[in-house]
């Protein structure tokens, strides 16, 4: 005679736990590299709980690193300073004054406020966030960022400067693999700053930084936390999984719109450098990063070779 399963109280919990385990023994030890930002890193509590994620991640034998953005924090602070941002086809033109501000904010505020809520969140079992950008260790570094657009009348492409802008050009993650396997529990957190060859200082996109990174390192998984959901199909449902050529494709025949686009760029970019896979899921549902790693179904679209 077979025992009813029990239900309620903690049996659920103990379940959930003991189907995570094949998950969990397959990225022991593995680095998976997060680009964080979007909604859920503007609100406190989602945030919080997003940093108590990354602690549960590097309890249970991961290596989580963190690259953050903070677009809408910079443009509120700018507005505070009273600097002007000049945009040119929807890009901010990153001049010295707004640099400064950038760096504050995102070295700043917004990287010591993840690093501050992964210590809190991992007190007691001693994880540490651990706060960097590209500029400690030469992390990151980066050339000045080339964008051309087509002149309508003369049907040339001319170069747009925008200033302090930069694209990476060379990641020593030195500083980034002594962290993940030391003796502590250190999380990373990387602010998006990068340093050129002549030393000066450039803001760089931070999903390029996180794809750079996770090349990089050979991460076993890239999750990008965005405000959608993932991939979505032309008949508006979400594509679970894309090989290189599907997301391609997607970019190439309009399936992929808008921002996703740059995203997919980014994914692409990370698994031809040896990534195994780039999950893009929506950060503002709760728990997404342990969904799309411990279960079956996943939490976002996934793309692998």
């Amino acid at each position: 005679m077979t025992d009813t399963p029990r239900v309620g109280g903690g049996w659920a919990t103990a379940k959930t736990l003991a189907e995570a385990l094949p998950f969990i023994q397959r990225y022991d030890r593995e680095t998976v590299v997060i680009k964080y930002g979007g909604h859920a890193m503007g609100e406190d509590e989602m945030a919080r709980a997003f940093a108590a994620d990354a602690v549960l991640l590097k309890l249970l034998g991961l290596h989580p690193v963190i690259v953050h953005g903070g677009g809408p924090q910079i443009s509120r602070m700018l507005k505070k300073a009273g600097v002007e941002s000049t945009f040119i086809d929807g890009l901010r033109v990153t001049d010295a004054a707004t640099m400064e501000v950038a760096e504050m904010v995102l070295s700043g505020a917004i990287n010591k406020e993840i690093v501050n809520f992964i210590n809190q969140a991992g007190e007691e079992a001693d994880v540490r966030g651990v706060g960097l950008s590209g500029k400690d260790a030469r992390l990151i570094t980066v050339d000045k960022a080339q964008k051309t657009k087509r002149d309508p009348d003369s049907n040339l492409e001319q170069i747009i400067d925008l200033g302090f802008v930069g694209e990476p050009r060379h990641i020593d993650p030195q500083i980034i693999k002594a962290l993940i396997h030391a003796n502590e529990d250190y999380v990373p957190v990387v602010a998006p700053i990068g340093v050129s060859t002549d030393g000066e200082t450039y803001n760089i996109n931070a999903d390029t930084v996180a794809g750079a990174l996770a090349g990089a390192l050979k991460a076993k998984r890239m999750l990008l936390l965005t405000d959608v959901e993932g991939v979505l199909g032309a008949d508006g449902e979400l594509i679970r999984s894309m090989s290189l050529a599907e997301a391609i494709e997607a970019i190439a025949n309009g399936v992929a719109t808008g921002g996703m686009i740059p995203k997919l760029e980014t994914a692409i970019a990370a698994v031809q450098a040896g990534v195994e896979a780039v999950v893009i899921l929506d950060g503002r549902q709760p728990h997404a990063m342990l969904a799309e790693l411990f279960t079956d179904t996943g939490a976002g679209t996934l793309i692998c070779a």
